[in-house]
């Protein structure tokens, strides 16, 4: 699998591996995901907030390996978790395997009401809030109008839940907090790559400062991928669908 400059650049220092490398499996849990994976990112800071270690291997979509085939043979997708051998797919799903199975730093409340909306508000995130923002990556004009509408819209009711909270859990990270985290890194890319605006700090002052919070906790910020290769790849989606649809 050829490796492109950016991904090549992104890997030193992190200890992840390609999934062309022969996968070892010398960690108990090991995570599949794509090197800018929104959904994929929720894994990793997940098992970082728990103090876990683990291996990470990134896949190439349009070269999927042997392993993730095997993991995952009905979706085909990232992210996949592994523990102990026994694969575990989608996002949401995977976050409350590991929520269940380390005790350690609880990311889900044990009310099952406040569990409920946070199920309820991290899928609206996930069928709403997600699709809109990346179809303003890959559309202009009135469909990109529409799009961001819609995004914006929609997150006007999460900043609404971060009244009297630092994050979504309240003092510290929590499940919501990871299922919108992809909000804290992709929406000022999104922002600059397209030049829109999603997240105005005066209509949205809770959400504003809750992607800084985000970003910036010690256990997050140092697994984002480059800023400027995230762009440099949004722009390359954008150029491509344009032309498609010209």
């Amino acid at each position: 699998m050829k490796k492109t400059y950016y991904q090549a650049q992104f890997l030193r220092g992190i200890g992840d591996v390609f999934a062309d490398n022969i996968f070892t499996n010398n960690f108990p849990v090991a995570g599949f995901r794509t090197w800018t994976s929104p959904f994929g990112f929720r894994i990793v800071h997940a098992l970082k907030i728990k103090g876990l270690e683990y291996e990470t291997i990134l896949e190439d979509l349009t070269n999927k390996s042997d392993s993730l085939l095997e993991y995952n043979p009905i979706y085909k997708k990232v992210p996949v978790l592994v523990h102990n051998g026994k694969p575990i797919c989608e996002s949401l799903v995977i976050l409350e395997y590991i929520d269940e199975t380390w005790n350690q730093c609880p990311l889900l409340s044990q009310d099952p009401y406040e569990k409920a909306m946070a199920r309820f508000w991290a899928k609206l995130g996930d069928e709403k809030v997600y699709p809109s923002i990346r179809s303003a990556i890959i559309s202009q004009g009135k469909e990109q109008e529409e799009a961001v509408a819609t995004a914006v819209g929609n997150l006007k009711f999460i900043d609404e839940l971060l009244k009297g909270k630092k994050f979504f859990g309240g003092d510290t990270i929590g499940y919501l907090d990871l299922a919108f985290g992809w909000m804290a890194n992709l929406i000022s890319i999104v922002e600059e790559t397209v030049n829109i605006k999603l997240v105005n700090a005066e209509i949205f002052p809770l959400l504003s400062t809750w992607m800084n919070n985000f970003s910036d906790h010690p256990k997050i910020k140092e697994l984002w991928p480059p800023r400027d290769k995230v762009i440099e790849k949004f722009i390359g989606m954008r150029e491509l669908s344009l032309r498609k649809d010209a």
